[in-house]
């Protein structure tokens, strides 16, 4: 696996070099008018990409587990609902790429809401079709809800404002919670990233400057409010005494600082690039958290 990043890495890094600085910047930049090759390059790579994503998942993911006939489950009283705020993230950052996408292809804007920022609900919803299908899983109306809540919180704020002045951010810390269960928290650290909900924080990162355009306030400066959970070994509260622990499960609330990436002043079009992709990543500050038994601060979260 670690040949195999560094293969990708290097073969990355030889065609980035293969440009000159100017050739890179060109292709990199948005394009004024539509580029028919960006676009049809852009739709063939998302269909290509979501296809490939969706038979690995089926292949290698619900092939360990029984089919069965589509049935629907309601888990919405589960994980205190951390995998509901997932969902919100994943179908806003999916479809925040997509349209931007579209952008660099010089799609109008219209289109680019309807066709690109719809991408991540789209895709969510595939993989919940196929979660319909297993006996471990079904069919959630709750995370629909939630998939559409993360696609609309996009749409509406490049209607009402034409611009995103609130992002939904990711965040994440080891636990100890996985080593008790890892085979529903995660073994490895990627897994615990992906399963790991003690772990995860989720926050509404808001752009100051953007909201009063005319103060001295850096465009970058955003403040932010998270959300996590804690004590969570299994989706519902059990007392099941296979669990070894006596941990009780209580939400967090946070108030923290934040950068956003994107106000960042670059002349580099691979720089804005890069920073538009992790801009979805919260930066640690200074934080406050406020749970049932009171107050606490960190340092970094």
């Amino acid at each position: 696996m670690r040949c195999l990043w560094f293969n990708m890495t290097l073969c990355v890094f030889s065609i980035l070099t293969g440009f000159s600085q100017s050739s890179l910047n060109q292709f990199l930049t948005p394009s004024d008018t539509l580029n028919t090759k960006r676009r049809n390059a852009v739709i063939i790579s998302e269909v290509a990409l979501s296809s490939a994503a969706l038979i690995g998942l089926n292949e290698l993911w619900y092939a360990d587990f029984e089919r069965s006939k589509f049935q629907t489950i309601n888990d919405n009283s589960e994980w205190l609902q951390m995998d509901k705020v997932g969902h919100v993230f994943s179908a806003y950052q999916i479809g925040k790429q997509g349209a931007n996408l579209l952008n660099w292809s010089g799609v109008e804007k219209q289109d680019q809401l309807i066709y690109g920022a719809t991408l991540g609900f789209g895709f969510l919803t595939a993989v919940e079709v196929l979660d319909g299908y297993s006996s471990e899983w079904g069919f959630s109306w709750g995370d629909i809800g939630a998939n559409a809540l993360g696609t609309g919180l996009y749409v509406s704020q490049e209607l009402l404002w034409k611009e995103q002045r609130i992002d939904v951010k990711f965040s994440f810390r080891q636990t100890r919670y996985a080593e008790q269960r890892p085979d529903k928290l995660g073994a490895s650290f990627f897994e615990q990233v992906l399963k790991d909900y003690n772990g995860q924080t989720y926050w509404l990162s808001f752009n100051l400057h953007a909201f009063f355009k005319e103060s001295k306030i850096p465009k970058w400066l955003n403040v932010a409010l998270g959300y996590g959970g804690e004590g969570m070994l299994s989706g519902i509260e059990v007392t099941d005494n296979q669990l070894l622990t006596n941990n009780l499960r209580y939400r967090q609330y946070y108030l923290s600082l934040d950068v956003n990436l994107n106000k960042i002043r670059t002349n580099s079009a691979l720089l804005k690039s890069v920073f538009s992709v992790f801009n979805m990543i919260k930066i640690p500050f200074p934080s406050l958290e406020i749970n049932k038994k009171g107050a606490v601060f960190h340092l970094f979260h």
